[in-house]
């Protein structure tokens, strides 16, 4: 169990190597804690234990050193992440592959507060009175989470986490390490590039989450993209015949869809919140059986604790504060007028209105990214993802045009290492020879 623990003569730099063993549940994996300040602007002051596990390179003799990974979420687990089969062969023969669990996740003190959250207005709100309710009942559960969850809920944001990732490469020995970060995970490698760029060999953040977006891109570049992957899967449909709605208007079907939600349990909210996991897979198939209702709805599952540490991260490390009624109408119609075929982002939309009612300034504000310590970070996104829109990598290159190089995959759903044979090639050849991958990967059909 991780505890927080009381120290003397804290210092702000561990020096202590950490204590492996095999890890319970994976005798390939070694498992261990990395002991932090709570508060890293008091390092003296009391310290907590991280979860951390790594996967030995399995070719000693050819090791390049630590590659630091971390799955995203924020929720996912990167201890697991770490001894997971993700990563190609000679990725895992050249590098030792460690992940730490975030803060607030996993063996990292983790926040569970889901059971505080049933009976939640809706997130939708109507009018001024709706909006209170909402307000109430995110005020009431964020005092209760941080009242159970203790201190570590006011110290996880991304630029702590940053500092843990620091702490580990430290203790690991190692005067650099390469990460590999994933969806929200490419925050905490931005501000790890930020921070500590010098102590970085190499860097791929796949999926990126644009830690320079305000509120109004946060929502509205998610809600554009969710539409710009709703309409590839209308091409799908227009020039494949196993599509269920082959030569039908499939909009046309997909609005006669939402009406016909409207009267039943879950309400078109249900619907919609399913097509984006549909396109977010990209699972075709099942998005044209929503449509049809020849499918029921799903339930969709985020990481363990996603929910809660949402609270406690993404709600620091972004200005997502909608004051009252009045600014969620401005941020609603920005939304639907970017994506009039889906209404939103189910994540953006979700995560926005989660916020609300948190006090003060985020810990860890959006800013414009400063990586002028940093070798040259690969950027990796798929064209069409509703999750982390392509223009948020377009951006990240945009703001840093010499110490980025952007591959793009040209097709579809979250997450692109392991689309193709180009992509996972392209980013192994960045990471094990620092060779700059190529501009783009072809679509594979999913």
């Amino acid at each position: 169990m991780v505890l927080v623990i009381s120290a003397g003569a804290a210092h702000a730099e561990p020096a202590d190597p950490i204590s492996w063993a095999p890890c319970p549940d994976n005798p390939e994996g070694q498992c261990g804690t990395l002991t932090v300040p709570l508060d890293w602007a008091r390092p003296g002051g009391p310290r907590i234990d991280l979860a951390i596990a790594r996967h030995q390179a399995t070719d000693p003799a050819r090791r390049l050193g630590v590659l630091v990974v971390d799955p995203g979420g924020p929720g996912g687990s990167a201890a697991e992440f770490a001894l997971s089969r993700l990563f190609s062969p000679e990725v895992r023969a050249r590098f030792d592959i460690v992940g730490v669990d975030q803060r607030g996740t996993g063996g990292s003190l983790a926040i569970r507060c889901a059971d505080l959250m049933p009976g939640q207005p809706s997130v939708h709100p109507q009018d001024e009175a709706a909006f209170a309710a909402l307000l109430r009942h995110n005020q009431t559960v964020l005092a209760q989470c941080r009242e159970r969850s203790g201190p570590v809920f006011d110290h996880a944001d991304g630029a702590t986490v940053a500092r843990d990732l620091d702490a580990a490469r430290r203790a690991l020995g190692e005067k650099r390490i390469s990460y590999f970060g994933l969806s929200y995970g490419t925050t905490f490698g931005q501000v790890y590039a930020e921070k500590f760029g010098r102590h970085l060999r190499a860097m791929v953040l796949d999926s990126v989450v644009d830690h320079s977006a305000d509120l109004r891109r946060f929502v509205g570049d998610r809600a554009a993209a969710s539409d710009d992957s709703f309409r590839e899967f209308e091409k799908w449909c227009e020039s494949t015949t196993s599509c269920v709605l082959h030569g039908q208007d499939v909009r046309a079907a997909w609005e006669a869809a939402l009406v016909r939600a409207d009267g039943e349990r879950g309400g078109r909210q249900r619907l919609l919140d399913d097509m984006y996991f549909a396109l977010r897979g990209p699972d075709w198939l099942y998005a044209a059986d929503l449509i049809t209702g020849a499918s029921v709805l799903r339930t969709q599952d985020f990481e363990p604790n996603y929910e809660s540490v949402v609270l406690a991260s993404v709600c620091q490390d972004f200005s997502l504060r909608i004051r009252n009624f009045r600014e969620y109408e401005r941020f609603r119609a920005e939304e639907l007028r970017r994506s009039p075929i889906m209404r939103g982002s189910f994540l953006g939309h979700d995560e926005a209105t989660a916020c609300i009612g948190v006090p003060g300034r985020p810990a860890n504000p959006p800013h414009r990214l400063d990586i002028g310590d940093a070798p040259k970070i690969m950027v990796i996104n798929s064209r069409y993802d509703p999750t982390t829109p392509h223009e948020w990598a377009v951006n990240i290159k945009r703001q840093a045009p010499r110490n980025t190089a952007l591959l793009t995959y040209e097709g579809w759903g979250h997450i692109a290492y392991p689309r193709s044979a180009c992509t996972r090639t392209s980013v192994d050849s960045y990471l094990i020879d620092l060779k700059t991958p190529a501009v783009s990967c072809p679509a594979v059909l999913p």
